[in-house]
């Protein structure tokens, strides 16, 4: 009874935002071997509570300092994760025109719009490139600045167009290799190299395109696009994961919401 009469709202959001953060972490960690560690550390912060409860002090000494010295260990496991938490707190809308920037009118030109890309059009040149077997690695900017992947390949400044995209990844193209990054339905750079994922989950099937796409996600908020050039699928990737999708209006709807 005393702890309701105590209970204040600030409790009540402070128990939210707790909820709120694990959520998050377990979204993160999910699907991955990270969930397996995220688990054990949870079952030892349980027993170490259970241990202070009972009055135990050998092992609630012994396992209050490998909880206490362990969050060094945590960064190092989780750096990954970590990342990409930071990244999806700092990616959020605030930057960009959709968000408050749009009500600013001086700084209307300094916000990127990536959702002026033609999206339609990158879609049929992938679908095309598919039928035809080609590979090709597309990256769409969103918030998160490139530059330090675009200054690896050759710098361009092209309208995104159908028959440039299939030309760039021609196999007999000097620029099919690496990776195009679109940047506000402009072509910014072609041949630029990615990031590639160490992530042991990517099944086998998928190589160094996937995995760089994989990468490149993972390490930005940017969204990426990989045509198989053994099957001509094509794979969509955002946040480090696979999107699945059923068809190809399917995939141009997810494409411009993401890029909205």
């Amino acid at each position: 009874m005393d702890i309701l009469e105590n209970f204040r709202i600030l409790d009540l959001v402070d128990i939210l935002l707790v909820a709120t953060l694990l959520y998050y972490l377990y979204k993160l960690v999910k699907g991955t071997v990270a969930i397996n560690i995220f688990l054990g550390i949870c079952i030892i912060w349980v027993i170490w509570k259970i241990t202070q409860l009972l009055q135990m002090e050998m092992l609630s000494t012994i396992l209050g300092q490998f909880i206490g010295a362990g969050m060094f260990a945590l960064i190092v496991v989780f750096q990954q994760e970590i990342r990409k938490f930071l990244l999806m707190i700092g990616s959020t809308n605030i930057g960009r025109k959709s968000g408050f920037l749009k009500h600013i009118k001086f700084l209307q030109d300094e916000a990127k719009d990536s959702s002026n890309t033609k999206v339609e059009v990158i879609i049929e040149a992938c679908e095309k490139m598919g039928s035809d077997k080609t590979g090709a690695l597309i990256v769409i900017q969103r918030t998160t600045n490139l530059d330090f992947v675009k200054n690896t390949g050759d710098s361009m400044n092209l309208e995104v167009n159908k028959p440039i995209l299939q030309s760039i990844f021609f196999k007999n193209s000097t620029l099919h290799d690496g990776a195009v990054i679109i940047e506000e339905n402009r072509i910014t750079a072609t041949r630029a190299i990615l990031p590639v994922s160490n992530e042991r989950n990517i099944p086998l099937r998928f190589g160094l395109r996937h995995r760089a796409a994989v990468g490149i996600t993972e390490k930005t908020d940017a969204v990426a696009l990989v045509v198989s050039e053994e099957t001509g699928a094509i794979s969509y990737l955002k946040d480090g994961e696979f999107v699945l999708f059923k068809t190809t209006q399917e995939l141009i709807e997810l494409l411009r919401k993401d890029l909205s």
